[in-house]
């Protein structure tokens, strides 16, 4: 019986010295749609509650910026876009911070095999983070192949250059393993969990949507009957009556217009719960995954979203807003017994209000891990909080949108949101959760909106320019239909000027020279959401296209520096 204790106690011990592994979920593009938030009546998602039902879920969790790439850079540095200067899709993670040691890359120094597979960060892999990823990291195209229809736009009809192109949605008829994409990812993700490893991992599973293109097999569309689609609890005709010009400016942008005048608005809802459907059941075959590894009682799993999304709340489409529907999140974390420093793991159904946010999550996890403390990163550890959900708790919870003077602050209570020039707004989550009174301009908030003001930041960095002279532009050309038609050749020109290209559509586009003789030279590829500097001359004419060939527009560049918008 002695020597039995004493094998169990072995046991137990040899087991709490373990590192934990991590598996590290995010679901593109999730707003609080799901069961255990209370988002949207119809909405099906029995594996995300179940994973909430396991651990903490946190309610009032916020990204770092409400747009792809400035809150994954955010997540994986430990560094908010007011440290970094990344507030935009346009910038690029390694430009502005060439030696950020990222989450994965950190946990390998420190005896992890770290992997992944799909979207992670912004349509990049950044290969030097991981010891290995599905698809090939060399490619740094964070990808599998995906069934997508041959003839598009299938729904929504493209109202203009400003359109993203990939705001569409339809019901398609194949399986799940025809149509790739996030089922490829889970698939890799499964039988990583399923083997035996040698060291502990970190593995993440990007599952892209709901992203647009809200094309799924049309099972996932069965559930959701368009005659019962509903808009989400959110909506409020006339929301923006009450904030100030520039937030009414960000609200309509143009989307939600476009969508209602084509009758496409319950069209786009269904698209959308039927994207969290299929996301929902990926979920599921890697949670099935973990529970049948050998893996179960000794991993941790964290499930976040990067942003929210609108679709008719604010009277706006897309996201981008400082609204809690486009910058509160879904957070979820579970951590199993055993843990040297959570003995008693996450307990089951936990709740926490508390105003969290993504940033956090790296300090969280080397805190979980007993990894060395990494010198700074964010600093607020979620981990008193997986402890005890009610514990004090002194943070605000910041998420800036593309300026630096753009950006809301979240309080347990109170959520303010300021804009360039001080106009702000102020709203009481408790009473107000769709935040569709702007208490701002009432005298009797004066002091809480006060209180609000002082929690700003006491520096706030720039937005960061990668090259010298960046910010000396003095010309802005747009492209649009009015740079359609034949482009012209490039006279003899020998003054040089620098262009500045900006795409800030989520696909990629060439960049073609055309010579004196008018011969087309194609000379860069700029990924979705990147952007490219090149050495010109005065006068030549440049062509952007899409990868297919069409016609974006073209330019004639002035005999200055010169930022191009591509849109």
């Amino acid at each position: 019986m002695k020597k039995l204790l004493t094998l169990l106690a072995f046991s137990f011990f040899s087991h709490a010295a373990e590192k934990p592994n991590v598996l590290f979920i995010a679901v593109d593009d999730l707003n609080d749609w799901i069961g255990c938030l209370g988002g949207h009546p119809q909405t099906k998602t029995p594996n995300l509650d179940r994973l909430a039902a396991s651990g903490t879920l946190f309610t009032n969790a916020y990204c770092a910026a409400p747009s792809c790439n400035p809150s994954r850079s955010a997540i994986f540095t430990g560094l908010p876009p007011h440290r970094s200067g990344l507030y935009q899709n346009t910038q690029k993670l390694r430009e502005v911070m060439p030696d950020a040691v990222l989450l994965p890359r950190y946990f390998s120094n420190n005896g992890y095999w770290s992997a992944g597979s799909g979207k992670m960060l912004h349509y990049v892999i950044d290969p030097q983070s991981w010891d290995h990823y599905y698809p090939d990291k060399e490619k740094d195209d964070p990808f599998p192949r995906t069934h997508y229809p041959e003839k598009r736009p299938v729904s929504l009809p493209v109202g203009g250059p400003w359109q993203y192109n990939e705001t569409d949605w339809a019901a398609l008829d194949v399986t799940d393993e025809q149509f790739g994409g996030d089922w490829l990812v889970t698939k890799w993700i499964s039988e990583q969990l399923l083997k035996k490893h040698d060291k502990p991992f970190f593995l993440a599973c990007g599952i892209y949507r709901p992203h647009e293109p809200w094309f799924v097999p049309k099972k996932y569309y069965e559930p959701f009957p368009l005659e019962t689609i509903q808009p989400g609890p959110g909506y409020k005709a006339d929301d923006l009556d009450d904030v100030p010009p520039i937030a009414q400016k960000i609200g309509r942008n143009r989307y939600f217009a476009h969508i209602q005048e084509h009758k496409q608005w319950k069209q786009g809802i269904q698209g959308y719960l039927a994207s969290i459907h299929f996301a929902d059941a990926m979920l599921g075959r890697v949670l099935d995954a973990l529970e049948k590894s050998p893996h179960r009682d000794n991993t941790i799993i964290v499930l976040w979203s990067d942003h929210g999304w609108h679709l008719g709340e604010k009277e706006h489409w897309q996201k981008f807003t400082g609204w809690r529907i486009g910058a509160r999140v879904p957070l979820m974390i579970r951590v199993p017994k055993g843990i040297s420093t959570l003995p008693a793991g996450t307990r089951p159904g936990t709740v926490c209000d508390q105003p969290v946010n993504l940033v956090d999550l790296y300090r969280t996890l080397i805190d979980l891990c007993a990894l060395p403390q990494k010198p700074g990163i964010s600093e607020n550890s979620l981990l008193p909080l997986l402890e005890n959900p009610v514990a004090p708790w002194p943070h605000a919870s910041l998420t800036h949108l593309d300026h630096p003077q753009n950006y809301a602050i979240t309080t347990q209570r109170w959520r303010y949101i300021h804009y360039n020039g001080g106009q702000e707004e102020l709203y009481d989550i408790h009473t107000d959760p769709h935040e569709w009174t702007n208490l701002a301009q009432l005298p009797q908030h004066s002091a809480q909106l006060a209180q609000m003001r002082a929690l700003k930041p006491q520096q706030i960095a720039p937005t960061h320019e990668t090259q010298p002279g960046i910010s000396t532009f003095v010309a802005e050309v747009e492209i649009s239909a009015e740079t359609q038609g034949t482009p012209p050749r490039s006279p003899a020109s020998s003054t040089p000027v620098t262009v500045l290209f900006q795409n800030h559509r989520q696909t990629p586009v060439k960049l073609i020279w055309i010579d004196e003789k008018g011969t087309r030279h194609e000379k860069e590829t700029i990924l979705g959401a990147s952007r490219r500097m090149v050495k010109t001359f005065a006068g030549h004419t440049w062509l952007i296209q899409n990868q297919d060939g069409s016609s974006l527009g073209h330019i004639t560049t002035p005999a200055k520096p010169t930022r191009v918008f591509i849109r």
